[in-house]
């Protein structure tokens, strides 16, 4: 993906614009891995940009903070006016929007506690990130040799910018091997989750996810998937799986809001089921008409842009 300036970015309570949103070289986040930041889309619906399950994002951003023992110097409703107002002076119908807090410019050590907290937020145009064949035909994935960390070494809860070197090794090896994609396992064995979206198996018509226990990030798109299992009546557990129950399942699929709903089509080049994907189809349906305000059951979920 490469990055085409836009219009304005927020940066510490004001838009500025793209090419001066710039941070200091000595700036304690980037050495130490000190951020936490949020993933958002907005989709294009009938009354406009719409932002998904904006709320939740927000909540969870603060979370992530709260773990790091992070100050964020605003408040929710201010950076939920910021986002809104990003993505309507930026004028796209569809964006990805970033916001991110972290350990500023001013002390060096490892200890963050003496550094004031930065506050930015970015949108620019995102595809799917697994393309355009992760929702129709399906992704080749390699299960990595790089293990999801630790709850004790790292809270996978937090959406830490530290560990996203833990993913980003996976998908460095899976690509290098000629995968689109790496699933990771835990500490015990046990499926986690993939480098920047959660899984979901299907196995004679039973929907499963890992449990936050694995070493998840729990994912918003991962709670959407599970409220409309709920709704559709879609027998759902949480529950561990292992390696080779991924070669066994009938449909496995990602979900992730950068990702969307991916299904999966083959795992260590072994083919996934028959190649029918009724569950998986389904629910891209109820995720494409829920985000684009087609489902009047889902508006809820959208925060529409326009004053």
């Amino acid at each position: 993906m490469s990055l085409k300036p836009l219009t304005k970015i927020w940066m510490e309570g004001k838009f500025v614009p793209w090419d001066e949103a710039k941070v200091h070289v000595l700036t304690h986040g980037l050495h130490y891995g000190l951020a936490v930041f949020e993933g958002i889309r907005s989709f294009s619906t009938k009354k406009g940009p719409a932002l998904f399950r904006l709320p939740e994002h927000i909540e969870r951003f603060f979370n992530s903070a709260k773990v790091y023992r992070m100050q964020i110097p605003f408040s929710a409703k201010e950076l939920t006016e910021a986002s809104k107002e990003l993505v309507r002076l930026n004028g796209l119908a569809e964006s990805y929007v970033r916001p991110i807090a972290f350990t500023a410019y001013g002390a060096m050590g490892l200890n963050p506690l003496r550094s004031k907290i930065s506050v930015a937020i970015a949108s620019w145009e995102w595809p799917a990130y697994l393309g355009p064949a992760g929702a129709a035909d399906g992704v080749r994935a390699a299960v990595s040799s790089w293990v999801r960390m630790d709850s004790r070494s790292l809270p996978p809860q937090a959406k830490c910018s530290a560990n996203y070197a833990n993913s980003a090794l996976a998908k460095m090896e899976a690509v290098a091997g000629g995968y689109d994609e790496a699933i990771i396992l835990n500490q015990h064995g046990m499926v986690a989750e993939g480098p920047g979206e959660n899984i979901f198996r299907v196995k004679d018509g039973i929907l499963s996810t890992p449990p936050a226990s694995s070493g998840i990030l729990r994912g918003i798109t991962r709670d959407t998937v599970i409220q409309f299992a709920r709704d559709q009546n879609i027998q759902f557990f949480r529950n561990d799986s292992t390696r080779e129950e991924l070669y066994t399942s009938d449909e496995l699929f990602f979900s992730g809001t950068a990702a969307g709903i991916a299904k999966i089509r083959e795992v260590d080049d072994r083919k996934v089921g028959n190649g029918e994907y009724p569950i998986a189809s389904k629910l891209q349906t109820l995720y494409d008409d829920a985000v684009h305000g087609r489902n009047s059951h889902y508006e809820k979920w959208l925060t529409p842009v326009s004053a």
